[in-house]
Formats: structure tokens, C-alpha cells, sequence
């Protein structure tokens, strides 16, 4: 466990100072965060651990409270213990359940506020890039999602905002999605780390 120490957590910077603290722990990767504008609360999209099937722990967006602790590595989804690490049941005890899970395994990396009317038909939300999985059955992810938020919290199931990057036989992939952007005229844009490019979208896309 002395590995872990000030990992799988985020941090919190003071760059006139340089002091910095632990903001929130027990967050295995958490690589994407944005404000919601609604409450000020910041969000982020974790990566789960691997090793316990397809579904199993989702992967997951969630607000981000100060000083709270998310699980890993001892448990996942709230106080579900992973028996595969020694235990402390009190720490434990503290861990909190995310706010919404996004699937086993989508690897969702990058996540932006999206304000309503910056995409067609799309309201207030998040967008989170999936670069998609590796380590299950039938693979998962390889696109950029939108959550719709209502009063500061997700409302709705997630719907697919730019898809397409997977072969028929899904074999092999054309891009995998990661960081997501606001542009300055209001578009998103969609990074590609294996296609090698930046995608603009102004509206429902499929990449070719």
C-alpha cells in the first residue's frame, strides 16, 4: 500500500504558494474533470480496475466532493468490497457510490461541459471521450458521449455524440476518442490518438 500513497486521487494546487493537498482519494484514474456552472461542483470520469468481468465495476462519472473518498482500492461502487485486496473495513465504510455509471470498461478519459445550444438539440450536459476497451468480451466505448444534466446532476441516459470508429467485425478500430474541447465558436472538439486528428463537431456525426 505505501506504492498508493498520493496516488489515485485528486489533487489540489495553490500555484502562488506551490502548497497542495489531497482534494478527494480512492479515485483509481481519474484522468477527465470540468465544472458544472449550475452548482460549481467539479466532476470526473473514472477508469474502474480490471479483472472481475465485462460489467463489473462500471466505469463512472461522478461530482467530486472535498475530502471524500471514492474506494479503490479496496472497494468499488460505493462499499462493494474487492476481496482481492487486504482490507480495512472502517475506511471502507467511508467510501462513496459514484453518481453514474458509464459501463465496464469504456474507458472514459476526457470530459467537458457542454452549455445548451452550442450542439443542435443538444441541452446543458457533459461530453466524455471513450477510447474504448480492450479487456472484455465484445468491446465498448470508441466514441464521445453526452450526459444530459438537470439542476447540477445527470438526467437521462447518455447519448452518442460521435461514433463510427470501430470496423464491422470489430477487429480493429479507425480512432479512439480522449479529450474533449469547447471551441471558440462553440463546437466540440473531439481529439483521436489513434487516428491522429482533431475532430470538429457541429452536429449528430458518424466519422467514416
Amino acid at each position: 500500500m505505501a506504492a498508493e500513497e498520493g496516488r489515485a486521487a485528486i489533487h489540489e494546487l495553490d500555484l502562488e504558494t506551490g502548497e497542495h493537498r489531497i482534494f478527494a482519494s480512492g479515485l483509481r484514474n481519474p484522468v477527465g474533470m470540468a465544472w458544472e456552472p449550475t452548482t460549481g461542483a467539479l466532476w470526473t470520469v473514472v477508469n474502474e480496475r480490471d479483472g472481475l468481468g465485462d460489467e463489473t465495476p462500471p466505469d463512472y462519472l461522478t461530482s467530486v466532493r472535498d475530502g471524500s473518498f471514492y474506494g479503490w482500492p479496496y472497494c468499488y461502487w460505493g462499499q462493494i468490497v474487492d476481496d482481492r485486496v487486504p482490507q480495512d473495513p472502517a475506511i471502507v465504510a467511508t467510501a462513496l457510490t459514484p453518481d453514474y455509471a458509464l459501463g465496464g470498461h469504456t474507458a472514459s478519459l476526457g470530459l467537458c461541459w457542454l452549455p445548451a445550444g452550442s450542439l443542435p438539440g443538444f441541452p446543458d450536459g457533459m461530453v466524455i471521450g471513450q477510447h474504448g476497451s480492450w479487456n472484455r468480451s465484445t468491446l465498448s466505448g470508441y466514441k464521445a458521449v453526452f450526459v444530459p444534466f438537470v439542476n447540477g446532476c445527470p438526467a437521462g441516459l447518455p447519448r452518442d455524440i460521435l461514433t463510427g470508429f470501430l470496423s464491422p467485425d470489430e477487429r480493429s478500430s479507425y480512432g479512439r476518442p480522449v479529450g474533449v474541447a469547447i471551441g471558440p465558436d462553440g463546437s466540440l472538439l473531439v481529439a483521436d490518438d489513434v487516428g491522429d486528428v482533431i475532430w470538429r463537431v457541429t452536429g449528430e456525426a458518424e466519422c467514416g
